[in-house]
């Protein structure tokens, strides 16, 4: 019993196991944070840029095909 409790102190697997569970924890939060914040910057270069051009930043492809416009009928 002395054999394994010494055996037991002195293994480090699952220190090492945690550190290891720690550092990939992180790496997801730094990784999550930087995936939002790019979204959100493409989303405002995307709102400008349409603006820009005159769109509106919402779809306005229902608005085009159900205008009426210029039917050729036989």
């Amino acid at each position: 019993m002395s054999k394994f409790l010494t055996r037991f102190a002195k293994d480090e697997s699952g220190a090492t196991a945690i550190e290891y569970g720690l550092i990939a924890a992180l790496i997801a939060v730094v990784i999550i944070t930087a995936v939002t914040t790019l979204g959100t910057n493409a989303s405002t270069t995307f709102s400008t840029v349409a603006s820009s051009m005159g769109g509106s930043t919402s779809s306005s492809s229902t608005s085009s095909t159900s205008s009426g416009g210029t039917t050729s009928g036989g």
